[in-house]
């Protein structure tokens, strides 16, 4: 990594650990209907394995409920068999036309379960953004050793990668809060 593009790089590497965090506390489910429940399903149709977005319409008629309405009637059963055999926990109700996916109100417990899980995610990615961080100073020093800047530079790069860091770590804190908050108050 040329020295000249260090920040911008370490930059963009933890923006996008910020974006993967987010991703994944989107699957969190919260006891609310959010369609990113069913990112990643993939549904066997007509022997390929689909995205169930690309087969169906997704909608949320009330704040606790999924219903899928496919495209092709045809793959109903397809879906709902793809349904059961995902990690959703929510069983389906097929009514011939749609699929409903009621999601269960959360218990206390549960919602402070889901409240440590955030904290356990926000721990990992806070871990990842320093990582970047580390990898962005061992960068500089190489650097300096190679005589392509001077020590004051190091300094300089420590001090603006330093502030990226907090920046990152404060964004991801909150987007924790924010999610706990969502669990918490649902």
């Amino acid at each position: 990594m040329a020295i000249d593009n260090l920040l911008k790089e370490t930059k963009n590497r933890m923006v996008k650990s910020e974006e993967a965090f987010s991703r994944t506390l989107s699957r969190i489910r919260a006891g609310v209907a959010n369609a990113s429940l069913l990112d990643g399903i993939m549904v066997d149709y007509y022997g390929v394995p689909t995205d169930l977005r690309q087969l169906a319409t997704i909608t949320i008629p009330e704040p606790r409920m999924l219903q899928i309405a496919p495209y092709d009637k045809s793959s109903l059963n397809d879906i709902d068999r793809a349904l059961q055999q995902s990690d959703l926990g929510i069983p389906p109700t097929n009514d011939g036309s749609v699929i409903r996916l009621i999601i269960p109100a959360l218990t206390q417990e549960r919602r402070k379960e889901l409240s440590k899980i955030v904290g356990k995610d926000l721990e990992d990615a806070k871990i990842a953004i320093r990582n970047i961080r580390r990898d962005a100073i061992d960068e500089t020093k190489k650097a300096e050793k190679a005589k392509e800047i001077t020590e004051d530079d190091v300094r300089s790069y420590e001090s603006d990668i330093q502030d990226l860091t907090n920046a990152a770590i404060k964004n991801i804190e909150k987007i924790a809060s924010d999610k706990e908050d969502e669990i918490m108050n649902v």
